[in-house]
């Protein structure tokens, strides 16, 4: 028989002391952030300069906000409106899950655009090196899915290799997909190798917002692909053609990624 791996009973949170608490998920996003920033400080001093250390210092905060807003906002109206808008009271309430990537990366977008218009910053310029930043983030974010025991994977046909059993998701586990890994490894560990390789160009950094596009295009594919591994939400299920909610927001994701491409190809190269 092909191995077959039983879920750890992994704790939610890394320390608690009393009702103090701190858990992976939100380690994940600060960790995230931290290294995203100490990256980007490096990316905007590449030729041609796109912006300060100090400017990187400030959007830090920004970028923060945008996550974190974007991300609940987009959970709140993409996959739960009817339940928030009756319950107004838990949408700030965070901590107890519900975050969206497309919500995110809109928050972000927003922060980008704002923060650039104030500092007098190419605004593409600028998405193009935190793109590279940002798979470090997604796949934090997904190994912290893990730990918690969360989005797990749809159940697996008996010949595929290394299944997982989730007991703490259903009282007669059976052997499921370890999703949340496959995306941390497509949307995370691919995606910012490809970033990276694309970046070293000087020329394609001069050709603002291409990076930000294939960013965009490798994230959707990734997340796309990897839905096909992931159980839908339980309070959506399958939506049209048998999708998943996270592929169907990814597909204009993908959408943006090319017009975003093709644009910026047709535009003159920063000098």
């Amino acid at each position: 028989m092909l191995p077959v791996l039983v879920f750890p009973d992994f704790s939610r949170a890394l320390i608690t002391v009393g009702p103090f608490q701190i858990r992976y998920y939100a380690l994940a996003y600060i960790t995230g952030l931290l290294l995203g920033w100490r990256l980007v400080r490096r990316m905007v001093a590449k030729e041609p300069v796109v912006a300060t250390a100090l400017q990187v210092d400030d959007f830090l905060t920004w970028a923060t906000l945008g996550v974190v807003l974007g991300g609940r906002a987009g959970y709140v109206l993409f996959y739960q409106p009817a339940f928030y808008f009756a319950h107004p009271l838990q949408i700030p309430q965070v901590w107890h899950g519900g975050m969206s990537f497309h919500g995110g990366l809109l928050g972000v977008t927003v922060a980008i655009l704002w923060f650039c218009r104030r500092e007098k910053i190419n605004p593409f310029a600028f998405a193009d090196r935190i793109a590279v930043a940002v798979p470090i983030g997604l796949a934090l974010g997904r190994v912290a899915n893990f730990i918690n025991g969360e989005l797990p994977g749809r159940p697996a046909p008996s010949w595929v290799p290394f299944t997982m059993l989730f007991p703490n998701y259903e009282a007669h586990p059976v052997p499921r997909f370890p999703s949340e890994l496959y995306e941390a490894f497509l949307e995370g560990v691919v995606l910012f190798s490809v970033m990276l390789i694309l970046s070293r160009s000087e020329r394609r950094r001069r050709q603002q917002g291409v990076l930000a596009g294939c960013f965009l295009v490798g994230y959707g594919i990734a997340r796309i692909t990897a839905e096909f591994f992931r159980q839908p939400d339980p309070f959506l299920g399958y939506l049209i053609f048998g999708t998943t909610m996270g592929q169907l927001l990814s597909i204009p994701v993908v959408i943006a990624g090319i017009v975003m491409i093709v644009w910026a190809r047709k535009q003159k190269p920063a000098v």
